[in-house]
């Protein structure tokens, strides 16, 4: 995807630090690649993979507890700990989940535009009308390398 249309679809992205770290894939999607997981999509509702145990439904609850299935618990923010990971859950206006991302080993976020690439980022890179706002953030110690 150029940059013309991912900076056209996230203006922000302009001013913060940004890059693209693989070729676009529709093989999986920003819940999944958040998860950790590269091999497919996630989504509750169609045919896309769902944690098992978790009812699916396109709620924040719902996402929230399907990043718990993971070992995850919600925290106050998304800044960088050393031993922890995090993820962020984004939403639209009325509060639907449209996007995760994954916080590094070095602090920065990465995530998974779609089927486009995957991507680094700052949390407030991916804000905006596209994906909305960061409304939850979740953290779980890092597993040993």
């Amino acid at each position: 995807m150029p940059r013309s249309i991912i900076f056209r679809e996230f203006p922000r992205l302009r001013t913060t630090l940004f890059s693209i770290t693989s070729p676009d894939t529709q093989q999986y999607n920003c819940i999944a690649w958040a998860a950790g997981d590269d091999s497919r999509w996630w989504w509750p509702s169609g045919f896309g993979y769902w944690p098992p145990g978790v009812v699916r439904e396109v709620s924040l609850r719902r996402f929230v507890e399907a990043f718990e299935s993971l070992g995850y618990k919600q925290c106050p923010d998304g800044a960088h700990e050393d031993g922890v990971e995090k993820v962020v859950i984004y939403v639209d206006s009325v509060g639907i989940p449209t996007h995760a991302a994954r916080q590094l080993r070095n602090g920065q976020w990465t995530s998974k535009l779609g089927g486009w690439e995957d991507v680094r980022h700052t949390v407030f890179g991916l804000t905006g009308t596209t994906y909305g706002e960061a409304a939850v953030y979740l953290s779980r110690e890092f597993a040993a390398p």
